[in-house]
């Protein structure tokens, strides 16, 4: 049976999260903004129970990932609650979205703290493990930051991370608060963030990629488009294309963390074997050489 700890673990401030973990995005529907036919709501539930027996103890939500009928966040609270000891859940904040769907201008610093209530609520917790600020085009992210660190001063949040931000929004936040994990898009395909993943490994700080096997499909769903490296390297270990992303991705560096996306059970038993894909060498050098 996979096992979710075979990549081994990383701690989120004093939070332990085995490395593959799981992303909540996809519960919604395979197309989660986009309106059209809800998701079946108990395969969803199925996928969450299927990745928690699989050792997943670190899920990555937020609330406003919701479609028609669908909320990811009450899923995760109907599936999960009461939650194991070990679940970390990461949520985030800052973009917003209207009754209807439409997206909404970013919230203002003092609107975070409405944002965060929202998760607790939908979750039913009292206080969020990590709360990662998405940063919405701002040149500076202090206010916002700062507005959270706050929140974190009164017990609702445990630790904070931030997301889609450069390495001097890393800097301006670590000089408020300690900062646990970055969550930016990066994979095999597209390593625009490559300097921030550096950064993240100098500081201590976990790298948490996001569509690491959608790559340039993104929210679309699905995987990224073909290499022939990537299958040449998953006949090789008889796995599948996604499997060797996800090695890929983990292989970056020990405090890369991956939070693969999935709506059906079947996705998610192929997801966590990649955990336990070892990558030789060569795979890594042939991968490497077409990136």
């Amino acid at each position: 049976m996979p096992d979710a700890g075979a990549a081994g673990t990383w701690k989120l401030g004093d939070l332990t999260v085995n490395r593959l973990g799981f992303g909540a995005m996809r519960l919604t529907g395979d197309r989660p903004f986009a309106a059209g036919v809800p998701s079946d709501r108990q395969q969803s539930i199925a996928v969450l129970h299927r990745a928690v027996e699989l050792g997943v103890n670190h899920i990555d939500t937020a609330a406003f990932y919701f479609s028609a009928l669908r909320s990811a966040n009450e899923l995760i609270n109907t599936a999960l609650a009461p939650y194991p000891d070990d679940l970390v859940i990461t949520t985030k904040v800052g973009p917003g979205r209207d009754t209807w769907g439409e997206w909404t201008n970013a919230a203002r610093p003092d609107q975070l703290r409405g944002q965060v209530e929202e998760n607790l609520r939908q979750l039913g917790r009292d206080q969020l493990d990590v709360v990662n600020l998405r940063r919405m085009r701002q040149e500076s992210i202090a206010e916002h930051f700062g507005a959270l660190a706050d929140l974190q001063a009164t017990g609702l949040i445990r630790h904070l991370g931030v997301s889609d931000i450069e390495i001097r929004h890393l800097d301006e936040a670590l000089a408020i608060a300690p900062v646990v994990c970055v969550q930016n898009r990066f994979s095999l395909d597209d390593q625009t963030h490559r300097g921030v993943l550096d950064a993240c490994r100098d500081r201590g700080t976990a790298f948490v990629p996001f569509f690491a096997i959608a790559g340039g499909r993104r929210s679309s769903g699905g995987p990224a488009g073909s290499s022939a490296a990537v299958e040449e390297v998953a006949r090789g270990h008889g796995v599948s294309a996604a499997q060797v992303r996800l090695a890929w991705t983990l292989h970056q560096g020990p405090n890369v963390l991956a939070i693969p996306g999935t709506s059906t059970p079947a996705h998610v038993d192929d997801n966590v074997a990649a955990a336990g894909l070892r990558l030789t060498a060569d795979d890594l050098h042939q991968l490497d050489a077409t990136a």
